[in-house]
């Protein structure tokens, strides 16, 4: 199977993927702030640079792309039929950063929940999981 799309605009599409304000994180942040909840945004400070931070809840919300982080059983999440071994290599290594992030968050004290990308879709089901989360 080949791309369809030329090597110089699948390369331009690339490029433009946010890592930060993202369409789902805005979700993400828009919905918690509805509820009350205030936050801090993308620590430097912390492991992983987490996307919303609640310090008084020692609470850490990340808001990951399906495809970029894996999100296994997920449409969103399926590899590109072409330049496989970089494709498997480059996802595997964002896995394993993410799996130690989420670790030395842990170990820190503090209480991680990832949204995934899909999950922003439907926020009715996901705001009932945000709330039980940060409570």
């Amino acid at each position: 199977m080949t791309d369809h799309l030329s090597p110089e605009r699948r390369s331009e599409n690339m490029r433009r993927v946010r890592s930060k304000n993202s369409l789902p994180e805005m979700a993400v942040r828009k919905l918690v702030h509805g509820l009350g909840y205030r936050y801090r945004l993308h620590a430097k400070d912390l492991p992983g640079k987490p996307d919303l931070v609640f310090p008084s809840r020692r609470c850490i919300l990340f808001v990951h792309g399906c495809f970029w982080h894996g999100h296994e059983n997920c449409r969103k999440a399926q590899k590109p039929a072409t330049n496989q071994q970089f494709w498997v290599a480059k996802l595997e290594k964002n896995y394993e950063r993410d799996r130690l992030n989420l670790r030395a968050l842990r170990r820190l004290g503090w209480r991680v929940m990832v949204v995934w990308e899909c999950q922003t879709e439907n926020l009715n089901k996901l705001t009932p999981k945000l709330c039980r989360f940060l409570k």
